[in-house]
């Protein structure tokens, strides 16, 4: 059920993200890289978005954010789809059933992909270490 759709929402930076949300406020803790707000469909749901390189990066530019890529609550039941850009609100277009899946199965693949590749460096580190020690 769609109450009241948001056009723009305000960045918030935070050390903690507080456990009551205020709508058409999105914040943004750099120190766990996460960011979180409440639904801007106006369903209330909380909408946590992970920062990190396989997820979600924040672009800062003149006083405004950008949240990258799309924000897609398909797990909630008003299933919003909407960009942050410059702290405005743009509404993408419902996904089918199969265009979520692919979504799904590409973000799993780019997560796998990121800490793999955090693994073995931190293997190929502890090697070099061990290595010096010969």
């Amino acid at each position: 059920m769609i109450l009241s759709r948001m056009t723009n929402i305000k960045p918030e930076f935070v050390e903690f993200v507080p456990t009551a949300l205020e709508p058409g406020v999105l914040y943004i803790s750099r120190r766990y890289k996460t960011a979180s707000h409440l639904c801007v469909c106006g369903c209330g749901n909380r909408v946590v978005t992970p920062l990190n390189p396989s997820a979600w990066r924040i672009i800062e530019r003149n006083g405004t954010v950008s949240l990258f890529p799309s924000i897609g609550s398909f797990d909630l039941p008003c299933e919003s789809h909407y960009w942050i850009r410059d702290n405005k609100i743009a509404w993408a277009a419902k996904l089918s059933e199969r265009q979520i899946a692919e979504v799904r199965e590409r973000d799993s693949r780019d997560h796998d992909a990121l800490f793999s590749a955090t693994r073995l460096s931190i293997w190929q580190r502890l090697f070099r270490w061990i290595k010096g020690w010969f």
